[in-house]
């Protein structure tokens, strides 16, 4: 999780220092069509592509890197990296282009605010800035706005009143043809009390959780209208919150209606995630969104990864 909230808090000083370049010295490989997998539907987030800064293939060349994308079979992308109407370096309409000539949809975007938390004190500030975020993304044909970096959540106060700031970003968000969502590390896994400073430690065991204890992302989902938001269930994350991806989609089928496939590292290598068993339910809930996030690629190259990912569901039987 470092690694991403460590990319949280750069993401503006990425698009300062123009990390994501449409060009540079590389040039575009061709795209063939017939190169591109278009029986499996799934994504890529494209920080994916971003996280190791030391790998800068993508960095540098935008258009070729989402066209490689492309051919290694992924059918759209997510957008990461958003700050005041550009994506990096890129205007929106410009990262539209290179999508569009790559032949990948946009199809959600992770943002957040400039915000630690929600409150009655900046809840205004929170909503001119979605609005501003929302715009921007519905002028591309987004369909998801999701943040995915947790609010301050600190007691069951803070968690309810989180909920009631997703509903008004979620008015906003409706009102221009988007939907708006929550993405979820671990950290949302764990417990929070009435009156409470910070979130419980994990339970170990057979311990006991006080009276009134709630687990913050229950919360969030009991606190947030069904018709508003929308959540983003990072599988990986969920098990090292000690959680079930599966029967949370079963328990919240109508409220879960994204995912983020995840590993380790590359998808299925460590044979700890149960991506079949997570697919067949995603598919009877009737999810058509699938994105691939690789935070950690020992191999330092991050296409790299990025091909195992999509050569994993590409020839696993049960992804459609």
């Amino acid at each position: 999780m470092t690694n991403r909230r460590q990319f949280i808090r750069n993401a503006s000083l990425m698009a300062a220092t123009g990390v994501w370049a449409a060009n540079s010295n590389l040039s575009a490989a061709p795209l063939s069509l017939s190169n591109i997998n278009a029986a499996k539907n799934f994504g890529l987030q494209i920080y994916s592509l971003t996280v190791n800064r030391d790998d800068r293939e993508f960095s540098d060349n935008v258009p070729a890197g989402l066209k490689k994308v492309a051919q290694m079979g992924y059918s759209s992308i997510e957008l990461a990296g958003y700050n005041d109407g550009k994506v990096g370096s890129a205007t929106m309409s410009e990262f539209k282009k290179y999508a569009d000539d790559a032949g990948l949809k946009i199809l959600s975007t992770h943002v957040n605010p400039p915000l630690r938390g929600y409150s009655k004190e900046n809840i205004e500030q929170a909503k001119e800035f979605w609005k501003k975020a929302t715009g921007d993304h519905a002028a591309i044909g987004c369909k998801y706005i999701i943040q995915p970096g947790q609010p301050q959540t600190r007691s069951t106060e803070e968690v309810a009143y989180t909920g009631e700031a997703f509903n008004e970003f979620g008015k906003i968000a409706k009102a221009a043809g988007l939907i708006f969502a929550f993405h979820n590390h671990d950290g949302e896994f764990l417990r929070v009390v009435p009156g409470g400073t910070e979130a419980l430690p994990r339970a170990r065991g057979f311990g006991r959780m006080p009276e009134g204890a709630k687990m913050i992302y229950d919360g969030m989902l009991e606190a947030t209208d069904p018709s508003l938001v929308q959540f983003e269930m990072d599988v990986y994350w969920t098990v090292m919150g000690g959680q079930d991806p599966v029967a949370y989609m079963k328990k919240y089928a109508n409220r879960i209606r994204v995912l983020h496939i995840k590993d380790i590292a590359v998808l299925g290598e460590s044979g700890m995630m149960n991506f079949q068993k997570i697919f067949e339910t995603a598919y009877s809930n009737g999810i058509s969104e699938f994105f691939v996030e690789l935070e950690n690629y020992p191999g330092g190259k991050q296409f790299e990864g990025v091909k195992g990912c999509a050569d994993y569901l590409n020839n696993a039987t049960f992804v459609k």
